[in-house]
């Protein structure tokens, strides 16, 4: 159950800090953030909940990690279906909590809200092969760093930082693609309140990472199996 709260906790920070910046500080006038700016708060939720964390939970924050870390022989199964459900559950309560935040400005409307989108929703107009592609390969970068960062061959004390830094990368990258998912649960919780459009897109927000995740998992578990 301790480890289930954490992820519950972990996930709604990442949620609050990465699309709260999005929604609440990208955009302001002459001192908005930008892209680097909530590139670099996703990275660092990631950062900060490693050390907070990670000796409970493993900081996982994500549906994908989870099961990337099980096919990469990190996981155990069983934990696997209750991680997922913390992880959304965690996301909804972090874009709740920035729900009420924002609608608290007169003048308030919902918009985006920080959702993933392709097409006419995507920031750059990306279609939804572009998406798609983004998505996958992004995951997999994100896989494949964790799995490598976390390996007991690994520099010890450092995989928090080259994950959350990872992360900020893979933002840089892809905000302009799709808003940057490669998390499920972080997709859902915006979908949710977004509604509409937001929900008949969510399928690939969960497809795309999830496979991103599948192939890390077989592949760094082939170049480099972790050895008991």
């Amino acid at each position: 159950m301790k480890k289930l709260v954490a992820e519950f906790i972990g996930t709604a920070w990442l949620v609050l800090g990465g699309c709260g910046s999005a929604v609440l500080a990208a955009a302001y006038p002459e001192l908005g953030i930008g892209f680097v700016g909530v590139a670099f708060a996703f990275g660092l939720t990631v950062l900060t909940m490693a050390y907070a964390i990670g000796h409970i939970s493993g900081c996982h924050l994500n549906p994908a990690v989870s099961i990337g870390l099980w096919i990469g022989g990190r996981f155990d199964k069983k934990e696997l279906l209750p991680y997922i459900i913390a992880q959304v559950l965690g996301g909804l309560a972090g874009a709740g909590i920035l729900y009420l935040i924002a609608s608290g400005k007169p003048g308030f409307e919902l918009g985006g809200f920080a959702a993933n989108g392709y097409g006419e929703h995507s920031p750059g107009g990306y279609g939804m092969v572009a998406a798609l592609v983004t998505e996958i390969v992004m995951t997999f970068m994100f896989l494949i760093i964790i799995l490598g960062a976390t390996h007991s061959k690994a520099a010890h004390g450092f995989a928090g930082l080259a994950i959350g830094l990872g992360l900020t990368l893979i933002h840089l990258i892809s905000i302009p693609v799709t808003n940057t998912s490669v998390n499920p649960a972080r997709s859902t919780s915006q979908a949710l309140f977004v509604g509409d459009w937001a929900i008949g897109q969510l399928w690939l927000f969960w497809v795309a990472p999830i496979l991103g995740a599948l192939l890390a998992g077989l592949v760094y578990k082939f170049i480099s199996p972790e050895r008991e």
